[in-house]
């Protein structure tokens, strides 16, 4: 029997900390997947930070370093789907970052060469092993979920390189009157977060080409990129 007191300190701060994950977590991916994110970031405690909106990338891993812990954040502005997805993607870095740790010592100091590389295997395999409880009808749409089980045959370091599964990720999304770039006509004119403005052009292979109007430079945008239509 477990009566020592302090044991019973340290299971008393790990059940506060459960407690206060389920408070942080609770307005950002669907309830049916809060149990086994909270028990995840019980195992492994790593920091989680809700961030604020980012236009580069929806979430970051940073492994430990000068005494700091392991963190992941994830930008705040993403519907419950699209948090939980970047989520557990962040979550598989830390998970190889870890087993590397464990069997090679720590990560920063090996050799390069037989480092993991950021989206490689053993991410993947990480990825796909940490998305299989979260992959059925009580935690996504169906529309989503057929989408997330062929992205997941070899996902990729964005979901947005999916094109079918970003769209319908988007359809969760606040409104916020931008539109794909897909779905602007030739010639559009658009702006991006920071005021730069373009112009639609032809699309070249996966990608279309937009020139500046800012700089007259040439520029690639995914067909899924939201912008917001001038004129």
């Amino acid at each position: 029997m477990d009566s020592k007191p302090g044991n019973r300190k340290h299971q008393s701060r790990r059940e506060k900390d459960r407690g206060m994950m389920y408070l942080m977590l609770q307005d950002f991916v669907p309830e049916s997947a809060l149990g086994y994110i909270v028990s995840w970031f019980s195992e492994y405690r790593v920091h989680l930070r809700i961030s604020k909106s980012r236009t580069t990338k929806y979430g970051d891993y940073r492994a430990p370093v000068n005494g700091l812990p392991p963190r992941i954040s994830v930008n705040q502005n993403l519907n419950r789907y699209d948090f939980l997805i970047t989520l557990v993607h962040e979550m598989a870095h830390h998970v190889v970052f870890d087993d590397y740790q464990k069997k090679n010592g720590f990560i920063l100091f090996g050799r390069k060469k037989y480092r993991p590389k950021p989206h490689g295997s053993e991410w993947k395999n990480s990825y796909r092993h940490l998305m299989v409880p979260l992959m059925n009808s009580e935690v996504f749409p169906g529309e989503i979920l057929g989408n997330l089980e062929k992205y997941f045959n070899n996902p990729k370091a964005s979901t947005g390189a999916s094109h079918h599964l970003a769209a319908v990720l988007s359809q969760f999304d606040a409104p916020d009157g931008k539109d794909f770039i897909e779905d602007l006509p030739p010639d559009c004119i658009f702006q991006i977060p920071g005021g730069r403005t373009f112009q639609k052009k032809e699309k070249l292979r996966k990608r279309y080409r937009c020139i500046s109007l800012n700089n007259k430079r040439v520029y690639l945008f995914s067909p899924v990129a939201r912008v917001s239509r001038i004129g």
